[in-house]
């Protein structure tokens, strides 16, 4: 991922006032993948459920930042301890944005479920699939470089 990225400096945590470590949402890219191909295979109403607790997720990544995640908590506790410390940091608003954009797919997902169009819901969460894919496989962010391009055309 191509995000603003600072030298390694200071304390432990996955966030600090320079960024965040990258491998923290590389990994809850890996839980959002598999959380979402469960719901692809799921049968209804389980998928609907387990759709909506996804979404929280991206809401609360999206809303107070990506450290605040259940999935951060994860890797913050039981990963981070076990690694060395990063090569660099990476910014917090490109992650952040990107929880945004699966929250979207999420949520177009979750109110297509309950009106019954299925295929509908079952291409957003294929959407949002393939991106969590690219994060926790290849760590390309795709919310995160569209962030970005958006920032430059902005500017």
């Amino acid at each position: 991922m191509t995000t603003t990225a600072t030298p390694r400096t200071g304390t432990g945590s996955d966030a600090t006032s320079r960024g965040l470590d990258p491998r923290g949402p590389q990994l809850a890219a890996g839980i959002t993948a598999a959380v979402l191909v469960a719901v692809l295979l799921l049968p209804q109403p389980a998928a609907t459920v387990l759709l909506a607790v996804q979404a929280a997720v991206f809401a609360t990544g999206a809303v107070r930042g990506v450290q605040a995640s259940p999935y951060a908590w994860l890797f913050r506790t039981v990963v981070r301890p076990r690694l060395a410390p990063p090569a660099e940091l990476e910014a917090p608003e490109p992650p952040r944005f990107a929880q945004g954009v699966g929250l979207v797919f999420a949520l177009v997902g979750l109110v297509a479920f309950l009106a019954g169009a299925t295929v509908v819901a079952q291409v957003a969460v294929g959407a949002a699939l393939v991106a969590a894919l690219l994060n926790a496989v290849f760590a390309f962010c795709l919310g995160c470089e569209v962030y970005l391009l958006i920032k430059r055309v902005t500017a």
